[in-house]
């Protein structure tokens, strides 16, 4: 690539950072939300619908504008956001909204002096550093996996459905604030669930949304997963989860091993985690792979290394993964991937060979 063209290149890249920031401004405030709604308006009317600062409403146009996101008539100085784009960028558009994702950007530049720090002298950055993560992390489940749950994850597993209507015990592993775990509850009163979780953050909203819900089939524990290959109850669940919770822990062998500890012998393990290669030549080609690299050094690696563990980060790949399947005992695995979702594998795993 010429000097110039790459020069060129940067500065599109400056501006597309900055326009991140202002994506997740956009999602956060609900503004790109009212636009999809409005007719063309002024930058007045734009706020006073959004119950927002007119002012600061107006300098975010601008910078919608000169993304061309947003379209703006010179003559009446009136605003509108084409159908094209609000089809990306609204709450309405389900799991093709892609500002829920720029929230990272924002999320991750909050740490960076602390990520400095560390390049200098190793470590890491604990997860109480990142005090929105937990809340991005549940909206992006929110479309990745709760979007299509019931039509494209569970079927995965033949005979799934209908085990759960009947009753098992199902474990999801790293749960987060438990809006999954908390869904399959409330589909499949016959079924007990628990939930696990490092953070007390989440756990606690985890558990506040299972009380708004009257749901008494689940339960949430705080607990360091990084005995879990001894503390784990042996055979003891149908069926296991860990959607994008595996890489950043501690110790994620041993969290492997005790899923695998903890598994009936004819359970069934289903495991989300990012989709990549464990050789970084094989990425230059990912369609996001520069964002999932920023993630995992910036969250996923850094707190990983906080708790002194291993730092696996999220793009250990594919070819990693395995290994540390079978090496937690695992001998069935087979990889799915989702039309809908470009950034995760499906790995359906169980204790014997299929």
């Amino acid at each position: 690539m010429a000097i110039e063209n790459f020069g060129e290149e940067l500065v599109s890249t400056l501006n597309h950072g900055a326009l991140c920031l202002m994506l997740s401004v956009g999602h956060r405030t609900k503004l790109f939300d009212v636009m999809h709604d409005l007719e063309p308006s002024t930058s007045l009317e734009i706020a006073e619908r959004s119950g927002l600062n007119e002012r600061y409403v107006r300098e975010w146009l601008g910078a919608m504008v000169t993304s061309r996101i947003i379209e703006i008539d010179p003559k009446t100085q009136r605003y509108s956001l084409p159908r094209q784009h609000s089809a990306f960028l609204t709450r309405e558009a389900g799991a093709d909204n892609l500002a829920v994702f720029a929230q990272y950007v924002s999320v991750l530049g909050s740490v960076e002096d602390d990520i400095v720090e560390c390049f200098k002298n190793g470590g890491g950055v604990p997860y109480a550093r990142f005090p929105r993560f937990h809340e991005v992390m549940a909206e992006d489940s929110g479309q990745s996996v709760l979007s299509s749950l019931e039509s494209h994850v569970l079927p995965l597993i033949p005979g799934l459905d209908e085990r759960l209507s009947l009753g098992i015990r199902v474990l999801d592993v790293g749960c987060g604030r438990g809006r999954i775990i908390n869904t399959l509850a409330a589909r499949y009163p016959a079924s007990d669930f628990v939930g696990m979780d490092f953070s007390i953050e989440a756990v606690g909203r985890a558990r506040q949304e299972a009380m708004n819900q009257d749901l008494h089939n689940v339960e949430f524990r705080v607990i360091d997963l990084s005995t879990f290959d001894q503390d784990a109850e042996p055979e003891a669940y149908h069926f296991i989860t860990a959607f994008d919770a595996i890489h950043d822990q501690s110790k994620p062998l041993n969290v492997l091993k005790g899923i695998r500890r903890a598994l009936k012998p004819d359970g069934v393990y289903l495991m989300q985690d990012i989709s990549g290669s464990s050789h970084v030549h094989k990425d230059i080609e990912h369609p996001i792979g520069t964002l999932l690299y920023t993630i995992s050094c910036m969250h996923c690696m850094t707190v990983s290394l906080a708790q002194g563990g291993e730092g696996l980060g999220a793009m250990w790949g594919e070819e990693k993964t395995r290994e540390y399947l079978g090496a937690a005992g695992f001998q069935g695995i087979v990889t799915h991937r989702l039309a809908h979702d470009i950034q995760n594998n499906w790995y359906v795993v169980t204790p014997a060979a299929a």
